[in-house]
């Protein structure tokens, strides 16, 4: 499940990411967390009944907040943002003025000015990237993504880094799954090279379910069924962004 939400959030549109969810003849589906509403049904909010994508738009605002928030808190990596132009465009986004944000960060409303600058500069720059990456697509009927021999896989958003660990292609995952994973998903040797842990790892995090809330008890008797130092994958899971925690280890969750 987590695998096939990540690939329709990569492969979703501009507009698809904008309003959070995707749409196809049977339903509509969240791209954060993957849950789908059936088209044609109706649904309980509380008091109030509604269509479904009623219901997925009411279920992105309270669950994920919004999807502006979404993106402003995936890793920069992904997004290209730096810290400090994270924290005006959540400003921003209040509709507040650049003489109050000035105020309430201690910086001069020039040094906001020349942010926004910046931003407007980075904006132009992605759409001029965008167009061309799609001529590309187009005049060569492929996406870069796609080589001669197999296709470089999307890294899960949620990663914590991004680097040529996760330069990986469908064919060497099908591979290092084959040659460290049983067909009962048992792993028969945990690999030391990052790349081929961050492959297992994927296949690990499928025993999950997205939006359950787990125990650190919970956690290891899964784990355990799949390798006996279970601590060892408990810790990488969350090292490389496929399980997050409270401080307190009491509560364990899905990144989504």
């Amino acid at each position: 499940m987590e695998s096939k939400s990540n690939e329709q959030f990569w492969n979703a549109s501009k507009e698809e990411i904008k309003k959070g969810y995707i749409q196809d003849a049977e339903k509509f589906q969240c791209l954060i967390c993957g849950e789908t509403f059936t088209l044609g049904r109706i649904y309980q909010v509380g008091p109030v009944f509604y269509e479904a994508k009623k219901t997925v738009e009411i279920h992105i605002k309270e669950k994920h907040n919004s999807m502006l928030q979404y993106l402003l808190n995936m890793n920069s990596t992904f997004t290209g943002i730096s810290e400090a132009q994270n924290q005006l465009i959540k400003l921003f986004s209040l509709g507040i003025s650049d003489k109050e944000i000035s105020n309430q960060l201690g910086i001069a409303t020039s040094t906001i000015r020349n942010h926004r600058f910046k931003l407007r500069e980075k904006e132009k720059q992605a759409k001029l990237f965008l167009a061309i990456m799609e001529l590309l697509s187009e005049n060569t009927d492929k996406k870069i993504s796609k080589l001669d021999k197999g296709i470089i896989c999307d890294a899960h958003k949620t990663a914590t880094t991004l680097d040529s660990r996760f330069n990986i292609t469908d064919d060497e995952k099908a591979e290092v799954i084959n040659i460290y994973m049983d067909e009962n998903g048992t792993i028969k040797k945990y690999p030391s090279k990052e790349k081929k842990k961050i492959i297992v790892l994927g296949e690990i995090i499928k025993n999950f379910k997205p939006s359950k809330d787990y125990s650190e008890k919970d956690i290891n008797l899964v784990l355990k069924r799949i390798y006996e130092d279970y601590a060892t994958i408990r810790r990488a899971l969350i090292e490389y962004g496929f399980l997050d925690r409270t401080k307190d280890c009491s509560h364990y969750w899905v990144k989504e």
